[in-house]
């Protein structure tokens, strides 16, 4: 009977996600950079009394803070993908992640014009040496936290490259759970644009003292400012945009929407009436596809006509048989 083996009809809704990801890996190595990299400059700020050491120093340690809050997504979608709690999976966790580090980030953005403008009205005497110095530093622990956080890896080995094994569409072998690159993981997004907000404002420090140094432009410190948190601000307001329009489960890519309802209408006289698709994790959708038909058939016969790199994960078939002969 159906009832002695309902086990093997229930669905996974994990979709891979309780797979640990490239990009937490990454994520903490980083935050141990920048964390020696604060420890070290605020000692080293209390010992020879360099206020420009220990500022930058607490300035790392609030990034660290902002990044472990990436690394805190990354560890409980994992380890609460298999928890039927989540309808569809803690994939969406990794977006959170994303929209509030890119809150964070717009704040950072704020601050930066804030101290800029207030520098622009009332100038301050500026250790040249120090500050050099200070952003040198920074630009290096930055400028390599930047290569681990964008660097894609390796693909997998045996299969196509970037795909990981998980419960597919039918229920039968192996589903598409794609290795996402960075501009799909909204999470690993927010960190490097974190550090990659640091090493720009490093570079444009280096360019500004240097100009104040030797030829006496004061301005270019904090006018560099300005330019350096209106980037940031673009690059935040980018990330907050497309983080909150998938956790708000607006429409699937439409290319993806109109192959599925391709794959659908391309055979006998199906035609699809209602559609939705949205994303449940990164690079990875679910979807309902409603049809009418003259010669209805089993939902299965429905989803075996997507092919498997559709990225779709979880599929819903609602099938209507035509009354109308014509």
């Amino acid at each position: 009977m159906h009832t002695d083996n309902l086990d093997q009809q229930r669905k996974s809704h994990s979709f891979g996600q309780e797979q640990k990801r490239p990009g937490e890996a990454r994520t903490l190595i980083v935050i141990v950079i920048t964390g020696l990299m604060m420890i070290v400059e605020v000692i080293s700020g209390v010992v020879f009394g360099s206020m420009a050491l220990l500022a930058d120093g607490l300035h790392m340690g609030s990034h660290a803070a902002a990044l472990s809050i990436n690394a805190f997504a990354y560890v409980y979608a994992r380890r609460h993908a298999r928890d039927e709690r989540f309808a569809f999976g803690t994939g969406k966790v990794n977006t959170l992640g994303g929209f509030v580090g890119a809150i964070l980030l717009s704040g950072f953005a704020f601050v930066m014009v804030w101290e800029s403008l207030s520098r622009l009205s009332s100038p301050v005497a500026i250790a040249f040496d120090q500050a050099i110095f200070v952003a040198v530093l920074g630009l290096i622990v930055n400028g390599a936290s930047v290569f681990i956080l964008g660097h894609h890896g390796h693909p997998d080995h045996g299969g196509n490259p970037g795909i990981d094994s998980g419960t597919n569409i039918h229920g039968q072998g192996p589903a598409p759970v794609f290795n996402h690159q960075i501009h799909h993981d909204h999470n690993l997004l927010s960190a490097y644009l974190h550090v990659l907000a640091d090493a720009l404002t490093s570079f444009l420090a280096i360019f500004a003292l240097l100009a104040a140094k030797y030829f006496g432009l004061i301005w270019a410190d904090p006018a560099m400012g300005i330019i350096g948190a209106v980037l940031v601000a673009r690059w935040s307001f980018g990330l907050l945009r497309s983080t909150a329009l998938i956790l708000l489960d607006r429409e699937g890519p439409e290319d993806l929407r109109d192959r599925i309802k391709q794959s659908i209408e391309s055979h006998d006289d199906n035609r699809v009436t209602d559609l939705h698709v949205w994303a449940v994790g990164p690079n990875i959708y679910s979807a309902i596809v409603s049809l009418v038909t003259h010669h209805p058939k089993l939902p299965d016969s429905y989803k075996d006509l997507m092919p498997v790199d559709q990225r779709i994960v979880h599929l819903v078939v609602e099938v209507n048989a035509c009354d109308n002969k014509d």
